[in-house]
């Protein structure tokens, strides 16, 4: 594949740039307005939460005794330097720049957290009874925008994968 060159990454990391203003500002405002296990009633299967996640997904590692802090920060880190490599490799390529580009404003969404505070802070609680099964009163675990960014970009690289495989046919 042609190098497009670096050009081609300033939209993407300025996608990346606006994801994590939102995500930082986002928490910033709940940091400011909810002390850490508030929670305000927004519809039947939602509230804004205020929790600590000092793990990753799902809390995974999150009473590791505190390295963790750091291991998750590195890997974040590592993740977005990696990312900026293959944008450079690929700008041209739109669904997956734009997966990468989100991917790459979650991913330093949470880092900015790490290094901050010590934790992630996430606040958006979505329950449902159907969940009471997997989730402890059918709440899924909290999250925020940046985890929702990440989330967006696993969506479209697999949608590129599949739209990729399907070209080749």
């Amino acid at each position: 594949m042609a190098r497009v060159g670096s050009a081609g990454i300033w939209p993407w990391l300025g996608l990346a740039a606006v994801l994590i203003v939102a995500d930082q500002v986002s928490k910033q405002i709940i940091l400011a307005h909810y002390q850490l296990g508030d929670s305000t009633y927004v519809a039947s299967f939602f509230n804004i939460v205020r929790a600590h996640n000092t793990g990753a997904a799902f809390s995974f590692l999150a009473n590791a005794g505190g390295w963790q802090r750091w291991f998750f920060t590195a890997v974040g880190l590592g993740a977005a330097v990696f990312i900026v490599w293959m944008l450079r490799s690929h700008p041209g390529q739109k669904l997956f720049a734009f997966a990468l580009a989100c991917i790459l404003g979650g991913a330093l969404g949470n880092v900015i957290d790490r290094l901050l505070h010590g934790y992630v802070v996430d606040f958006l609680d979505f329950h449902w009874p159907a969940l009471a099964g997997l989730f402890p009163g059918g709440h899924f675990p909290a999250f925020n925008l940046a985890d929702t960014a990440i989330s967006v970009g696993a969506v479209a690289l697999i949608l590129d994968e599949l739209l990729r495989l399907r070209s080749k046919r």
